[in-house]
């Protein structure tokens, strides 16, 4: 495994499908060892969630959409919450990801939580941010949030990812 440079993630960004679609400006999101994406909504984790074996039992917590005030901003208090990224990432089958929150949200008492992002997987994805700062924590509609790191496999997978989250929130 290998970890991309700017270098080849911008090759990648102009293939067929790009490897990073709706980005605001692919320059300032392209990082050394990234790419950057940025928030588009910011929902509420409300109720429980299940999940079992072979997920035939899978329940996701409600939540709502969380309005950003007229200069874009919103304030949210200490607790979880779901976010919506505005880039679509596309995912060839000999590569994989890991997303990193941006040092300024730790810096903050705020982190982000997500899984692996698998070869293969294409969409508009979620992530859960956590605000521990009990004096809460302020964000900009479209500010930088995580960057992706992506990965060489030592060969393509047979088969991608073919989850229920496969091409989630394009429409």
């Amino acid at each position: 495994m290998t970890l991309l440079s700017s270098t080849e993630l911008k090759k990648l960004i102009q293939a067929k499908p790009p490897l990073l679609e709706n980005a605001i400006d692919i320059e300032t999101q392209t990082q050394p060892n990234g790419l950057e994406l940025t928030l588009k909504e910011v929902k509420t984790i409300e109720g429980s969630g299940a999940v079992d074996f072979d997920n035939s039992e899978r329940k996701l917590p409600d939540g709502k959409n969380l309005e950003f005030g007229n200069d874009g901003w919103i304030h949210l208090p200490e607790g979880i919450y779901k976010v919506l990224f505005n880039e679509i990432v596309n995912i060839p089958m000999n590569l994989a990801a890991i997303a990193k929150p941006r040092s300024t949200l730790i810096r903050c008492g705020a982190t982000l939580e997500t899984a692996v992002w698998d070869a293969g997987y294409s969409g508009r994805s979620e992530s859960m941010l956590v605000v521990y700062n009990t004096a809460g924590f302020r964000l900009k509609k479209d500010a930088r949030i995580m960057q992706l790191l992506f990965y060489t496999l030592d060969g393509e997978v047979e088969n991608g990812y073919s989850g229920i989250y496969q091409n989630e929130n394009i429409k």
